[in-house]
């Protein structure tokens, strides 16, 4: 196994020169990237990093959709010594400016002036920040740079210090950032190092069906683990060719036009093309819906068998030929080898719907703190709800109370300048402690049952911290208490409770005639003065965790009801039992 991820990345550009590495849609067409034009821009940035005076240790922002440059200026600052760290695209401009000094950054590299824009909204400039690179656009303020004049500060006379700091790299070295929600809502620097990269990077090419030449296709957030580990880390152990979707909302588009051999989706995108298809499926002739349904039944037996080993019913290449087929081709999935689903849990009503049209999806437990994956499905060895087995070379257990322990060659270093919190995760011993309970099966299977830590985690795979939330939500002044909802659920919504010191005044304030707790929770017009303040609030919030809705109780939540414990903290568990139909409603 390489020591370092550059090791790899070096290999695999000189083994697979001329294959295409990255394409991108431009005028309508894919153009590609050789892996030799690939390994000369990341020569080519790292130059520039150096003669833009980034020292190794330091941070290097990137705020941008998924694309090649993304990739290069990723790879580059690894090259340089330097900490990549990336940023959501949706992310306030409050915490753009606490990553980028947290990381103490002197380079940002940017999409385009919306994103110079949030940048530099909160505050102005970031401090530390030497240059600031757009990717797209023209630079006209001083210390702002397009992408071509950055690379053009890359000459030849920095190569010889970009070997040295490249030679230096060691396998325990921090080779990049990844932040991720504390339960205070500020985020925390995972540090993974060069062995946790190249770890992780073998372990994907030894499991999954991918090999050079192949396609891929990256839509998710770079800034998240799970999408550098299928898309950027696979291609580079494999050579496998990385598309670039235009957009979310050309990803449909996309995949019939890439066709690709691997497919991660985190939950929300499984149900919205579930959606999608379910909404079509009722557009079709009562013979058409008949057959699917057929089909279906056949095709869930099957699915079911090839989890136990069994023969596959004699109807499934009938039900394949009528059906199945035809919907991987509409899909984009008609060459697909694994589909995957990560990131958050994901309802087992959605995995037996795509096992019964012969589209099983492969779940995949873990966490940034471990790289990515710790436990493993691949189509010859799953089972539905199940999270996988662990991955080959780590350690995984249960403790007495029901957590979940992870140990092993791909286990972060540390909280970046957090050393509590990572004494908190972190054991003497080398165990993560995930805030999962779980527990695993005679076969080796993980089932996730519960989470200890009160992180919510929403069907697209955002992590939010509810308690920031609930901060927020109770400087209303009609709000007493708050609780956020939002695990495994698409969006955010909240539960909240009216002050009934502050009813009457806040009633008459917007003029609503109620004048207790009771009333007000019926009340029209009071809840619209409710929602008009959640408004505000969310404009202070990051779009993913903004909340979409909100629920007026009757009552306050108490330690009598079971809602509180004695020192007044939530039960979350029982509130989120005992209010289910008024959250039900919030999403109906």
């Amino acid at each position: 196994m390489p020591d370092t991820i550059l090791e790899m990345f070096e290999a695999t550009a000189q083994r697979h020169a001329d294959r295409p590495a990255m394409a991108r849609k431009r005028g309508g067409a894919w153009e590609t990237i050789t892996w030799r034009g690939y390994r000369d821009a990341v020569r080519q940035a790292a130059r520039a990093l150096v003669a833009s005076g980034v020292k190794p240790g330091q941070g290097v922002v990137i705020l941008a959709f998924n694309r090649p440059e993304w990739y290069v200026a990723n790879l580059a600052t690894i090259a340089v010594g330097g900490r990549p760290a990336g940023i959501y695209t949706n992310t306030t401009p409050e915490q753009c400016r606490y990553i980028t000094e947290h990381a103490e950054a002197a380079v940002a590299v940017v999409e385009n002036r919306d994103s110079l824009q949030r940048l530099q909204a909160a505050g102005g400039r970031p401090a530390g920040l030497r240059a600031i690179v757009l990717m797209d656009g023209e630079a006209t303020e001083p210390g702002v740079l397009t992408w071509a004049d950055f690379l053009a500060r890359g000459d030849e006379s920095h190569d010889a210090e970009v070997d040295r700091r490249t030679a230096a790299a060691k396998a325990d070295d921090v080779a990049t950032l990844i932040y991720t929600s504390g339960t205070t809502g500020t985020p925390k620097g995972v540090m993974l190092t060069q062995r946790n990269l190249s770890f992780i990077a073998v372990k994907a090419q030894e499991i999954l069906p991918v090999g050079a030449g192949d396609r891929l296709i990256s839509y998710l957030p770079l800034s998240h683990i799970a999408e550098q580990v299928v898309s950027h880390l696979l291609s580079m152990a494999t050579g496998a060719c990385v598309h670039f979707a235009e957009s979310l909302e050309k990803l449909p588009e996309n995949l019939r036009e890439v066709r690709p051999h691997l497919f991660l989706g985190v939950p929300r995108v499984w149900e919205k093309i579930q959606a999608g298809m379910q909404a079509a499926g009722a557009q079709a002739s009562p013979l058409r819906r008949r057959i699917a349904a057929w089909a279906k039944g056949v095709g869930l037996a099957g699915g079911y068998a090839d989890q136990e080993g069994r023969p596959r019913p004699w109807t499934y290449g009938l039900a394949d030929h009528l059906v199945f087929s035809k919907v991987r081709q509409r899909l984009g999935f008609d060459e697909i080898r694994m589909l995957v689903v990560s990131a958050a849990p994901i309802a087992k009503e959605t995995l037996d719907y795509f096992q019964s049209l012969g589209l099983p999806i492969m779940e995949v437990y873990g966490m940034s703190e471990c790289t990515g994956p710790t436990t493993m499905s691949l189509p010859k060895r799953y089972r539905l709800g199940r999270a996988g087995y662990a991955l080959p070379g780590t350690e995984l257990k249960v403790a007495e109370d029901g957590e979940v322990l992870i140990r092993g060659p791909h286990v972060f270093k540390g909280y970046y300048k957090n050393e509590e919190a990572t004494r908190e995760t972190l054991d003497a011993e080398g165990w993560i402690h995930s805030g999962d309970v779980g527990e695993i099966d005679a076969e080796g299977f993980l089932r996730v049952t519960d989470r200890k830590k009160e992180l919510l985690i929403t069907s697209g795979g955002k992590n939010i911290a509810p308690q920031h939330l609930e901060g927020k939500l109770k400087q209303i002044a009609a709000v007493s208490q708050a609780v956020a909802v939002g695990d495994r659920r698409p969006y955010v919504v909240a539960l909240l409770t009216v002050d009934p010191t502050r009813v009457a005044a806040e009633a008459e304030r917007c003029g609503s005639p109620a004048r207790t707790p009771e009333e007000a929770a019926r009340c029209p017009v009071f809840k619209a003065h409710v929602e008009k303040q959640v408004e505000e609030i969310n404009k202070t919030l990051a779009r993913y965790e903004s909340i979409k809705k909100i629920a007026l109780l009757p009552k306050e939540l108490s330690v009598e009801t079971g809602e509180l414990t004695p020192t007044l903290k939530l039960k979350r568990r029982v509130i989120l039992e005992r209010h289910k139909d008024a959250i039900d409603a919030l999403y109906a």
